[in-house]
């Protein structure tokens, strides 16, 4: 997933190139899920896997509800990047596409205005947007003793930050945090264990800046309640 969802990561040419060339070495494809390949606003330019298709093929999956900002507008595609015509068969990948409940019409019907009318302005002030909301994330986990940021995100619209369950008193693990927090501030966070990373959590940053920075504050406030008290010396 480049950039990457839950880590906020955006992976550069050489990363994928290594990428690449282990597929090529073990004679299988590439899936590069490209769903927020418009929100990479850091130091790094986002590269589609694409570009390597000349030494593994390459599948790229992609959708509208991220890069237009349209939440449940379920829409995407399928592109295929193999000019070596490994994929010559098709048929599982057709017939994964036509898995569906029903066809989205009305999203159908409105997508050729999208594609066509949608001018550059949009997508550089969602950009900024974003740029804007990972630094208020970022800056925010900074000042909270409990969590840590280990790498500032650089893309997507989500990061990953290490919870610290030796400050706090009566948390079991993260789920108990996210549950209490929940509870207690309105606040919800979703727990690292549900990905794979116990004792993690991801914070989305999509939210309006005033909005985010109250929920950081009620964030911080939670662990400052439940801070174990620290020994005078």
């Amino acid at each position: 997933v480049n950039p990457n969802n839950p880590c906020g990561c955006v992976y550069s040419y050489d990363h994928l190139a290594k990428i690449a060339e282990t597929a090529r070495k073990l004679g299988i494809m590439v899936i590069s899920d490209e769903v927020y390949d418009h929100c990479a606003f850091g130091s790094k330019p986002f590269v589609p896997m694409g570009v390597l298709g000349e030494i593994a093929p390459v599948v790229t999956i992609g959708g509208i509800s991220k890069r237009w900002m349209v939440p449940g507008w379920r829409l995407g595609w399928i592109a295929a990047t193999d000019p070596k015509g490994v994929l010559r068969d098709k048929n599982s990948i057709m017939s994964y596409c036509a898995i569906s409940v029903d066809a989205v019409t009305f999203v159908q019907g409105a997508l050729p205005q999208i594609l066509a009318n949608t001018d550059k302005a949009f997508f550089e002030k969602a950009m900024e947007v974003m740029r804007e909301a990972a630094e208020i994330c970022y800056r925010k986990v900074e000042g909270i003793e409990c969590i840590t940021c280990p790498h500032k995100p650089e893309g997507s619209m989500f990061v990953m930050v290490k919870l610290d369950l030796s400050c706090l008193d009566g948390i079991a693990d993260d789920v108990d945090f996210c549950t209490k927090v929940a509870r207690e501030e309105s606040v919800v966070i979703c727990p690292g264990s549900g990905l794979g990373m116990k004792n993690w959590l991801r914070i989305t940053f999509a939210v309006d800046p005033g909005l985010l920075e109250d929920g950081m504050e009620r964030v911080k406030s939670f662990c400052q309640r439940h801070g174990k008290a620290k020994e005078l010396k």
